[in-house]
């Protein structure tokens, strides 16, 4: 069979996505690549893949596991290179003039993914090879057949052609809705800009605070001398520090109402539409709702699993949260009167002054102690070298897609070159909110490729010749996400499909989630919580206090992940006849809330229905619940970490074989069993760690 890259080469294309990198690791050459040089890769790829199918159909020879499932894994290795390199720039840099190749290019992959998963020929051969050599194989042979012939059953090979139809039209109708919505949230959140006349008006915030107020007022077209940015959450960090009430108040309300219609943008015409067609999707493969559908494939299984889980969670946590809300409104009281009544846009800002009177601690004393560099050297990589033996040599002579991007070359203890890793932590307004990992390329023994990883933040960049400072959550989100990227580093498995993060969404959120843990192991934090003007270490008392501050009024996270998790779990519950217009959503989500008791003014989702992209934007439909899940599998692995020494290399290696290492090749539950010693995970651990 010719291989997707001998294909182009004899093409002798000029088109650098369709050859090979001179750079190493076969690297994306940006020095090179051109916005027009997109839409043809992509042309090219997807013919490409249309040849190496057809050739799998017209096999003279019984189908086989070598001739039919490994040519089917090799049949799209030039459009995941091409795609995975676009849609990279798509969330982070993401120009005019790749959104117009994106809406060309979106239904071209929707057709191409239709044409695949409903050819029935291709499948016959996939079923031939599964019914008579699924026993025989092993290993991670037995394991990539089960997925791949899964795949093709959940997507509806099984269906007669009516339905089969259907669900074409379907797969097409959603990949256009979530495209709209992937233009219309982030120019909603940039839209919702706060702006400010005067500087008194930001009475709270530190210099470097207003400093990047005002840069962020000179990128964004400075309506005024100032602009307060929204961020992808709900609740804006801002707030902590903002004095003036009327101001947050304006910050708070911009952010809920960015995209619900009370102002220029409206994703509720897409949520109901998109939530409509999920349900009939569900429905036509036989299911009563769309949770359902999807739950199927991952550890929780069905809904009913997860509704228990939560509502003991709910149980727990609602007592400790009102006791908490009537805490801070009672400190309130104490400057503003006893007639003051608290509203969410105060909340934090009055947690933020109680938690500096009982622990005499504040993100402006810690945050000079947060440099971003440090942060990512003498912590996220120093934990990494501790615990599993990794160096990381920072690259300059890699082409990147943008001047804030950084390269490292990852290095394994045995001193042989293991992954190339890049950082993109500046927010920008080409870039969607949140954080996250991806990868250029994934680890495959079969296709002799290593890793190419990237981590993706939004934190503010200093005006120049000023150093970056993170707030606490920043330190954590970096931390959680080269958690993320150590899985798919850290990976060893023989195919694409199977390796790194191709895993359950209720597993992959617990390398991540644990991951955090190191950033308050005393000996990581006291390596990277170095002032950035004196070098010198975040001294003891101010280390303890802001330690023991972490879990300061912790229901309030745990209260709008329990939320979001709910009107996730909600809308995804329906049958497609249950459907709310749009104009019944805003209702139909605190009714949703209502009735499992977190409707609560004080603490809201932390996305609201309208611009809640994990789950409208993305792939985590009905499982954003797996946040929780996986962190309860998190902290019963740190647990582990911490017993047999939290640092010890000897732990980290078990970790890696057992975990790390393994992508999607085995039982999930299991790998989390052999390396913790647990049958199950213990979910009393979850309150435990948050301090409730």
């Amino acid at each position: 069979m010719i291989t997707s890259m001998t294909a182009c080469q004899q093409a002798k294309t000029e088109n650098p996505l369709l050859q090979e990198s001179d750079s190493p690791y076969n690297i994306p050459d940006f020095d090179m690549i051109q916005v027009s040089d997109y839409l043809p890769a992509f042309e090219a790829a997807i013919k490409d893949q249309r040849e190496n199918i057809q050739k799998i159909v017209d096999c003279p020879d019984s189908a086989t596991f070598e001739n039919t499932i490994l040519a089917f894994e090799e049949s799209g290795r030039l459009l995941d290179r091409v795609s995975r390199i676009f849609f990279a720039l798509i969330e982070a840099d993401k120009t005019p003039e790749l959104a117009e190749i994106e809406k060309k290019v979106q239904p071209m992959l929707t057709d191409l993914e239709n044409e695949i998963m409903f050819n029935k020929a291709l499948f016959e051969r996939i079923k031939q090879v599964y019914d008579n050599q699924h026993d025989s194989l092993q290993g991670e042979d037995q394991k990539l057949l089960e997925e791949t012939y899964k795949e093709f059953v959940r997507k509806g090979a099984l269906l007669p052609d009516d339905k089969m139809a259907r669900m074409k039209e379907i797969n097409l109708r959603i990949a256009d809705l979530q495209q709209q919505w992937g233009d219309m949230v982030p120019n909603a959140t940039n839209d919702a800009v706060v702006w400010v006349n005067k500087k008194e008006d930001l009475a709270g915030l530190s210099e470097a605070d207003i400093a990047q107020c005002a840069k962020d007022a000179e990128n964004l077209g400075k309506k005024a001398p100032y602009a307060i940015v929204i961020v992808n959450t709900t609740q804006q960090a801002i707030l902590t520090s903002l004095d003036n009430r009327e101001l947050r108040k304006k910050v708070f309300e911009a952010s809920v109402h960015r995209a619900d219609g009370t102002g220029k943008y409206n994703t509720y015409p897409i949520v109901c539409e998109i939530a409509k067609l999920r349900a009939e999707q569900a429905e036509i493969m036989g299911y009563p709702n769309y949770a359902s559908y999807s739950l199927e494939k991952t550890m929780a299984k069905t809904p009913e699993n997860v509704y228990a889980f939560l509502k003991n969670l709910i149980s727990q946590y609602a007592p400790k949260a009102d006791a908490e809300t009537k805490e801070i409104e009672a400190f309130a009281r104490q400057t503003e009167g006893p007639a003051f009544n608290l509203e969410p846009y105060d909340r934090f800002y009055y947690s933020a002054k109680m938690k500096k009177q009982l622990l005499n601690v504040s993100e402006d004393e810690v945050k000079p102690y947060f440099n971003i560099d440090s942060v990512l050297i003498n912590g996220v990589f120093y934990a990494a070298n501790r615990a599993y033996g990794l160096t990381f040599k920072e690259r300059k002579d890699i082409p990147l897609y943008h001047p804030d991007m950084k390269a490292y070359e990852v290095i394994d203890k045995d001193g042989k070159s293991k992954a190339l890793f890049y950082t993109d932590y500046f927010r920008r307004p080409t870039k969607r909110g949140g954080a996250w990992m991806d990868g250029f390329q994934k680890q495959s023994r079969q296709w002799n490729q290593l890793p190419i990883i990237f981590n993706v933040c939004n934190s503010a960049k200093a005006p120049e010749g000023q150093p970056s400072l993170l707030t606490w959550d920043e330190v954590t989100t970096m931390f959680h996400e080269f958690g993320h990227a150590l899985h798919g580093i850290l990976s060893d498995c023989q195919y694409n499909r199977l390796s790194g993060t191709s895993v359950a969404r209720d597993f992959v959120e617990m390398p991540s989630q644990f991951n955090e843990s190191f950033a308050s192991i005393p000996e990581v934090f006291d390596h990277y919580a170095l002032h950035y003007k004196t070098g010198k270490p975040m001294p003891e008392d101010l280390k303890e206090r802001m330690l023991k501050s972490i879990n300061f009024q912790s229901a309030y996270a745990l209260g709008e992940n329990l939320a979001a998790t709910c009107v996730d779990l909600a809308w995804h519950m329906l049958a497609s006849k249950d459907i709310p217009t749009p104009e019944q959503a805003d209702a139909f989500e605190a009714e949703a809330l209502r009735q499992v008791g977190l409707l609560n003014n004080q603490i809201p989702p932390r996305y609201h229905t309208s611009y809640f992209n994990h789950v409208f934007g993305g792939g985590y439909a009905a499982g954003y619940y797996s946040y929780l899940w996986t962190e309860v599998l998190a902290v019963n692995v740190a647990d582990v970490f911490a017993q047999r020494g939290a640092l010890n290399p000897a732990t980290g290696q078990d970790m890696r074989d057992k975990i790390l290492s393994r992508g999607n090749t085995g039982d999930l539950m299991q790998m989390f069993s052999d390396f913790t010693g647990m049958e199950q995970p213990d979910a009393s651990s979850l309150l435990r760690a948050r301090g409730l």
